[in-house]
């Protein structure tokens, strides 16, 4: 939704092969059918990614790095506020990872 969805299509409309990284199936899914239509391009994708969690971010990255030939541009986007203070599976607090450690990693891990 919202300012990531936005550049998504547009990144579509322009032919690109486009990787909607989402933490949700079912609104990823629903996002990736609508940017399909507004721009008749079908190299528009879904991959689960929850930045609040390093292990998913480390899936992901791997994925991409193994499926995909090159990678021209990423668009860190995900961003939470007001969550009430929590502690991820990994010790880290939730909000922060979220918003900082997790994009972080994922572009570090995507640099190669």
């Amino acid at each position: 939704a919202g300012i990531g969805k936005r550049v998504a299509t547009d990144l579509a409309r322009r032919n690109a092969r486009t990787i909607l990284a989402c933490r949700s199936r079912e609104r990823g899914q629903a996002a990736v059918e609508e940017i399909r239509a507004a721009t008749g391009n079908p190299a528009v994708l879904l991959r689960l990614l929850d930045t609040g969690s390093l292990a998913s971010v480390r899936a992901f990255a791997g994925a991409v790095l193994r499926e995909e030939p090159r990678l021209d541009v990423l668009v860190n986007n995900a961003g939470v506020t007001g969550l009430p203070f929590a502690i991820t599976s990994e010790g880290l607090e939730q909000t922060f990872t979220t918003n900082y450690l997790g994009p972080f990693l994922l572009t570090n891990l995507l640099l190669g």
